[in-house]
């Protein structure tokens, strides 16, 4: 599984979703969007909008979440890795 995540600086939604991918023991690419623009023009590419925490779970993207959501997704990619 690839986890990207889509960070502002001093975000307290992107450090409570970061602790919590840590937590879980849960590898992922933190990509700045304020020291790297291009990152936030990624974003806006992929999602429309440019606020954090995003993610890109394997290609499927989260913009604008907190840890409940994230959590729920990872949950239901498994559930259908499984399924499978």
């Amino acid at each position: 599984m690839r986890i990207i995540v889509y960070t502002k600086t001093r975000c307290p939604w992107s450090a409570q979703v970061m602790e919590y991918l840590r937590r879980n023991n849960l590898p992922f690419e933190e990509r700045n969007m304020t020291e790297h623009p291009e990152f936030q023009k990624e974003v806006e590419e992929k999602t429309g909008q440019s606020k954090s925490a995003t993610l890109d779970i394997d290609g499927v993207m989260l913009p604008n979440v907190g840890v409940e959501e994230v959590a729920e997704t990872l949950a239901k990619m498994r559930q259908v890795k499984n399924a499978t």
